[in-house]
């Protein structure tokens, strides 16, 4: 009988085109994923080879990064009227699909990927962004690559990569009210910090896991970078199969993925336990994903000095009741249909106290919340809707912060400027936002269940 295995191995040995001794692996790529900032080097590095595509079939391209989430279709800027003039010529050149502005499916390249049915069990996933082991959710082990190996992938359909370790994080019992996957992921983060898992793959398992929605389980992966970890990985489930169920690109069938799972007495390099009972909503403090706390806590003792001036907070006090200027609901972390309903229903009938986007995370996503009215919710509390697109996750689009200014954001970084220059962020769940929104101030989100 062969040796047990996880999910991870599984996968791996499925796509080891050849190995050398001590050495990297040929692995082999099913889906890559490009958008408009990663590209354009990799595709001028094929021209200059005389290269082409090699699989442009299982090639996938969108714009999100640049995009103006107010108007993107009145973009002044000429840098970004150039980036995204590159990525249509490219597409055009090189026989890609390419979800534009105006097209149905446009939107973040981690949003849809999963709703088109693109991401499948059992694939191996790259793009050039880090946030790629969102897919992971789907038992696709899937990860960011850079701008050099974006050419590569284009040009051989393959990748040298080093083979990770693996590490268990199993998740047992029921989130309490107001307890989200995003304060899973960032009780994680907080406890093992953010190199914790460097050189590990991440296999999410448990009651919990089992227990949590596609798009919780998307959260949850998307954050896996932020620990260190090369990927994250749920196996697949009914679940899964449901969510896929009659998408554009989905399998017809599923048997064949009901064996991707780790196997009985298959062992991992590290594990970790967490009692999901015992977690409360998180926010961050600091200037990295690793400086959170339950939100009735106070900021540790010996927290980190550059972070607490940066943040202008001081050790010892809570993070819960400070005054905010900017909440922003979106990003490939939070930007899909449950997180718009989850903060529509800390949002509906009241009015927010601070400036608030909610940027939906594709065109499809805008649509059915439209339909659902969670337009109308977000609007008539003072908030301001957008257009899909990255938006203030990556302020490189006209959404930014002001200098000095405090925001609780969706997103998945908290570092120096993510959001704009001299710009205060506060990572926190879709919920903990929205409440904070009304408020003006950090806000526990259990008050507006």
């Amino acid at each position: 009988m062969p040796a047990p295995r996880t999910l991870f191995e599984k996968i791996w040995n499925d796509h080891v085109v050849w190995v050398e001794p001590d050495g990297p692996a040929v692995l082999y790529i099913d889906l890559h994923l490009i958008h408009e900032m990663t590209s354009p080097q990799a595709f001028a590095g094929l021209r200059r080879r005389n290269r082409p595509v090699r699989r442009p079939d299982r090639t996938v391209a969108t714009v999100d990064h640049v995009i103006p989430t107010r108007d993107p279709n009145r973009i002044s800027d000429p840098a970004v009227q150039e980036v995204l003039a590159a990525i249509r010529r490219n597409c055009a050149e090189f026989g890609i699909r390419l979800h534009e502005v105006g097209s149905e499916h446009q939107g973040i390249v981690h949003v849809i990927g999963p709703e088109l049915g693109l991401t499948q069990p059992g694939m191996t996933i790259v793009c050039g962004d880090s946030h790629t082991s969102t897919h992971g959710a789907f038992g696709a082990l899937a990860f960011g690559v850079g701008t050099s190996e974006v050419e590569h992938v284009l040009a051989t359909q393959c990748l040298l990569q080093r083979r990770p370790k693996t590490f268990e994080v199993r998740v047992e019992g029921r989130l309490r009210p107001g307890v989200t996957a995003k304060d899973l992921i960032l009780t994680l983060i907080a406890r093992i910090g953010i190199g914790g898992a460097t050189g590990h793959v991440f296999e999410y398992r448990g009651s919990t896991l089992r227990a949590l929605s596609m798009e919780e389980r998307m959260t949850i992966c998307n954050m896996s970078i932020e620990a260190g970890a090369r990927a994250g990985l749920v196996a697949p489930d009914d679940t899964t199969f449901a969510w896929l169920e009659g998408r554009p690109f989905a399998p017809r069938t599923f048997e064949a993925f009901r064996d991707l799972t780790t196997d009985e007495g298959a062992t991992f390099d590290r594990s970790v336990s967490i009692d999901a009972g015992a977690l409360e909503p998180m926010v961050t403090w600091g200037t990295n994903p690793s400086m959170g706390i339950p939100i009735s806590g106070a900021i540790p003792a010996d927290a980190s000095e550059p972070a607490l001036r940066y943040m202008d907070f001081r050790a010892g006090e809570p993070v819960l009741g400070h005054p905010i200027d900017v909440v922003f609901i979106g990003s490939c972390t939070n930007s899909r249909i449950s997180d718009l309903r989850a903060a529509a229903s800390a949002l509906k009938g009241r009015k927010v106290k601070a400036r608030v986007l909610v940027v939906p995370g594709s065109q499809q996503v805008k649509r059915q919340a439209e339909r659902e009215g969670l337009d109308h919710i977000f609007r008539e509390a003072g908030c301001e809707w957008r257009e899909p697109g990255c938006s203030m996750c990556i302020a490189m689009n006209g959404d930014e912060l002001r200098e000095g200014q405090y925001c609780v954001s969706t997103s998945n970084r908290n570092f120096e400027g993510r959001q704009g220059k001299g710009g205060r962020t506060i990572l926190a769940s879709p919920l903990t936002a929205a409440a904070s929104a009304v408020e003006g101030r950090v806000a526990d989100p259990r008050k507006y269940l």
